[in-house]
């Protein structure tokens, strides 16, 4: 049995070690909306009015420090972009605000933008290339790369 192929991931929780470093990035950086606090502990934030697509709190690590790398945990988590215009303008916004990104990409299927937010955990920024352009190999298999991203290109939308 396979899983369903309509089935989406709703959202991801973060615990966090300072509530406010983290709405400064998600909320005035990336621009989600906040749609529900759990006093000073905990945030709920969305974008389009969905209940949640990011949960942050700090129950059990306020002031924390980061993992160390080498060890298991969240890799990165992506947030999809519905065009490249709007892809275009968060990467603007963050050059804008010298935010420091960690690499960009060029899968094929997707374009991509990588950076950490405040507590290290690593976030893509992408938007996918329309379906029928993904090489998709005689097994059925997506085929995927990692070439360089056009940035050029890409801030190219904003003109």
């Amino acid at each position: 049995m396979t899983i369903h192929p309509e089935v989406t991931i709703g959202h991801i929780h973060l615990t966090v070690s300072n509530l406010n470093r983290s709405l400064a990035f998600y909320k005035d950086i990336l621009g989600f909306e906040i749609t529900t606090r759990y006093g000073d502990s905990a945030v709920f934030l969305s974008a389009g009015g969905y209940h949640h697509h990011i949960g942050l709190n700090t129950w059990a690590s306020e002031g924390a420090t980061q993992a160390p790398k080498g060890y298991t945990g969240l890799y990165h988590f992506a947030i999809l972009y519905p065009t490249r215009k709007e892809l275009a303008k968060i990467l603007k916004k963050l050059l804008d605000n010298s935010y420091p990104l960690t690499g960009y990409a060029d899968h094929g299927v997707s374009e991509a933008i990588y950076l950490n937010d405040p507590d290290g955990n690593g976030v893509e920024l992408y938007v996918d290339r329309p379906k029928e352009k993904w090489k998709v190999k005689n097994d059925g298999e997506v085929e995927m790369v990692t070439e360089p991203l056009d940035v050029k290109n890409l801030l190219q939308e904003l003109e």
